[in-house]
């Protein structure tokens, strides 16, 4: 498979249940449902490279991460990444990362938005507008499954350790039919697509609701100084040499 520094993507969902027998607090989120964590990593083929589902919908977003296989593996730089390059025109070398939303933590190799709001043309503006086209592929990949598999539409009316097994089974179930059955399983259409900067919404969006898949809350934290230079230099980018025709007319 070929890389490009923005190949990765990743997102996470709630999945929400109902009250499970005995289960007090422990799986009651920030909404006040009782849910269980699906955090996911999705690559540019709309397919998942890592799903972990299961966790308490009480923990925090950032204990969730910190507590997967893949967060150990990624603090350990044993991911497997491609070594860091250069942009294109660009002198400074910046690593491989996640393209994520404000729920995760800037880091090395985790992108997230500026935070706030920011003047039209604006680099950081710029920077938000690319990030949300590249984060257009999880949001893809949550709303297909939820058009799909319907029992992701309303709670799931299973003790948490058999939601579990659901959700992982869905997950499986997504990447086998998107590589041998994509004809049916996910026609031209389905997926979101952009026209000279015009996005024409997939066929998934004329679903109801996906009302059981709820986002995670963001939590404000200090980054780490590497990470902001590493943000600045993508944003550089995207205003000169990485820059597309139409950006102008949407930041």
């Amino acid at each position: 498979m070929e890389f490009s520094p923005l190949h990765w993507f990743y997102g996470w969902k709630t999945c929400y249940y109902r009250c499970s027998i005995h289960s007090g607090t422990e799986y009651r989120n920030y909404k006040s449902f009782f849910s269980i964590v699906m955090f996911a990593v999705v690559d540019a083929e709309y397919n998942f490279l890592f799903v972990d589902a299961g966790c308490q919908g009480r923990i925090s977003d950032g204990g969730v991460f910190k507590d997967t296989f893949f967060f150990k593996k990624l603090e350990a730089d044993n991911l497997g990444l491609p070594l860091a390059e250069t942009l294109s025109g660009r002198n400074k070398e910046v690593p491989y990362v996640l393209v994520s939303d404000s729920a995760f933590p800037l880091a090395e190799h985790i992108m997230k938005p500026y935070p706030g709001d920011f003047p039209k043309g604006s680099k950081q503006r710029i920077f938000n507008y690319r990030l949300s086209r590249a984060r257009r592929i999880v949001e893809n990949v949550f709303g297909i499954i939820a058009s799909v598999f319907k029992v992701l539409r309303r709670p799931i009316l299973l003790q948490p350790e058999n939601a579990e097994i659901i959700v992982m089974t869905i997950a499986h179930l997504h990447n086998f039919l998107s590589k041998n059955s994509q004809r049916y399983y996910t026609p031209l259409g389905s997926f979101d697509r952009e026209e000279a900067g015009q996005i024409v919404e997939g066929s998934w969006r004329n679903e109801p609701n996906t009302g059981s898949l709820l986002p995670l809350r963001n939590v404000p934290r200090r980054a780490p100084l590497i990470a902001k230079h590493i943000r600045e230099e993508f944003s550089d980018y995207f205003c000169n040499d990485g820059k597309v025709p139409w950006q102008d007319r949407y930041c």
